[in-house]
């Protein structure tokens, strides 16, 4: 899934910024997008080109985020809540749409690379053992699926109506390992939050607010042993 012996270039949200993710993928690395590279931002067909085209290429992938989860639910006929998911169908161009719902439905939920591990939402350690699975037919039953997807929640609700999240899943991130993550945008800033856990794994949150009013943060890192 990830070439051997290639740079790599790991993208936070990009939340339909496709001016910003067209600079991010002018290299020569394969890129790597954490997940939501839909709604809220001006063009998200245009990210949804880039994408696909780094996908012809090879030269890229991206993961499972909520946003894209819910826009294929859509696309496939599923009934959906949500101003920014309802805006992006409207726009969405005829020709994109089988396709965007067919790699959106391929696209990884997590990746294990040890030392470094990929997901859109939140980590748990079961996700080291288990794999995902296929998409599901419905809102996802398995808590592993919930854990990629929206991180971690208490159950309660803010003001905004939004899940009150939080980050103790990081405190369980084995010693040696880095959780690259999006998602939560927790950096105060402009640049990647970085925080570690109690057994000394270390989590880097990559949402900068793309697409949201904030901008889209990228880093390069090396190749995968």
């Amino acid at each position: 899934m990830i070439p051997s012996g290639v740079g790599l270039r790991i993208v936070g949200d990009v939340h339909g910024d496709a001016r910003a993710f067209a600079a991010a993928a002018a290299t020569d690395r394969f890129l790597i997008q954490l997940g939501d590279l839909v709604d809220d931002g001006p063009d998200t067909p245009g990210v949804l080109r880039i994408m696909f085209r780094l996908l012809d290429e090879k030269r890229g992938l991206f993961l499972l985020g909520n946003h894209d989860f819910k826009l294929a639910r859509a696309l496939r006929g599923d009934k959906v809540r949500g101003e920014p998911t309802t805006r992006t169908l409207a726009i969405l161009p005829d020709e994109l749409r089988e396709r965007t719902q067919a790699e959106i439905m391929a696209a990884p939920v997590w990746i294990d690379a040890r030392p470094v591990f990929f997901v859109h939402g939140g980590f748990h350690p079961a996700m080291l053992e288990q794999e995902p699975g296929p998409f599901p037919p419905g809102r996802p039953e398995n808590p592993l699926w919930a854990r990629a997807l929206y991180g971690q929640t208490t159950g309660r609700v803010h003001d905004t109506g939004k899940p009150e999240r939080v980050l103790r899943w990081v405190e369980e991130i084995p010693e040696g390992m880095t959780i690259y993550v999006g998602h939560d945008q927790r950096s105060a800033n402009g640049r990647p939050y970085v925080r570690t856990g109690r057994k000394g794994g270390k989590a880097i949150f990559m949402d900068t607010g793309a697409g949201k009013g904030g901008h889209l943060s990228w880093v390069d890192i090396d190749p995968l042993p």
